[in-house]
């Protein structure tokens, strides 16, 4: 019976339908990015605590800063916005440690941060800007502001997952 039914053509075609299928859903879902794992350490600028204008001028100088909450995925670190010497600025994520995820990026929003799967997805609800694809789900990393945001329209950093319009985590920033 078994023999008969792989001899109509039917079969066959079902059978290639259902590879492409498979494997389209999973390029899609990437699930084992769920076991895959990316260290970055670039050097954090040696910010300080605005003092005073004079020092402000000479130094980097960290102008907001929140430490990241769990929505999608279990995410810790600290998140923090740095006003350069020259006046751009960066965001820097400090101890990153989150998920791996397909088309993962992060994004300064001026959405509040919200605790559990509230916050999963309102940060595409408002005003965003993408700063880059995160360049590992561990670490320490910088992502210029570009020139043209003014950071104090934001509020949050969020790791967001495009490709499912849904964040990782984010860090509300103070």
């Amino acid at each position: 019976m078994l023999r008969r039914l792989f001899t109509k053509p039917v079969t066959w075609v079902v059978a290639v339908l259902l590879g492409i299928g498979s494997a389209a859903g999973l390029y899609w879902v990437q699930p084992w990015r769920l076991f895959t794992d990316t260290t970055v350490n670039e050097t954090l600028s040696p910010a300080t605590a605005p003092s005073s204008a004079a020092a402000e001028a000479a130094e980097a100088v960290v102008v907001r800063t929140g430490s990241f909450v769990t929505h999608e995925h279990a995410t810790a670190g600290t998140a923090r916005l740095v006003r350069n010497p020259d006046g751009s600025h960066q965001v820097e994520l400090a101890g990153l440690d989150t998920s791996d995820g397909p088309d993962l990026r992060v994004w300064l929003t001026d959405q509040e941060v919200k605790k559990g799967t509230a916050g999963w997805r309102v940060f595409d609800d408002g005003k965003w800007i993408e700063l880059g694809r995160l360049k590992g789900n561990h670490g320490d990393q910088i992502y210029p502001v570009p020139e043209t945001a003014d950071p104090g329209d934001y509020r949050s950093i969020s790791i967001w997952c495009k490709r499912f319009a849904v964040s990782f985590g984010a860090a509300s920033l103070q």
